[in-house]
């Protein structure tokens, strides 16, 4: 079993399948996020500070296992593509009247992909997939 999650979390074959759960997901969020009183609930189980590093990093573990190319430019590629998620996310939350931007999220959202980028660029090995 543990071989197979293994599998499924790093190994090149499902490399497609990661990239499309990274965009998944932060669809998810979006469209959740869009739902009246979605966060309010969430907020219960989580503050906003520990959702948002969670998903965000998530996101982040899954585009630097899904892209191809070398580590370093995978794990840059996919900080500022989570930037560009988070923005975009910030930016909806805004038409909603029971919603709000705020840039605090979107730097939460950046850090945590910088944490998990660079922690994946120094655990998995440095071949091209």
């Amino acid at each position: 079993m543990t071989a197979q999650i293994r599998a499924l979390l790093l190994d090149p074959v499902h490399r497609q399948l990661r990239l499309r759960g990274a965009f998944l997901l932060f669809a998810i969020i979006v469209i959740g996020g869009s739902i009246p009183g979605a966060r309010a609930e969430m907020g219960q189980v989580a503050s906003g500070y520990v959702l948002h590093s969670t998903a965000y990093a998530v996101i982040a573990f899954l585009l630097v296992t899904g892209m191809q190319g070398l580590l370093g430019g995978r794990a840059v590629r996919a900080v500022l593509t989570v930037a560009a998620m988070g923005a975009v996310d910030e930016f909806v939350q805004s038409f909603f009247p029971y919603r709000h931007a705020d840039v605090r999220d979107w730097m939460v959202d950046v850090t945590a992909a910088l944490v998990a980028s660079l922690l994946l660029y120094l655990l998995l090995p440095k071949r091209k997939h």
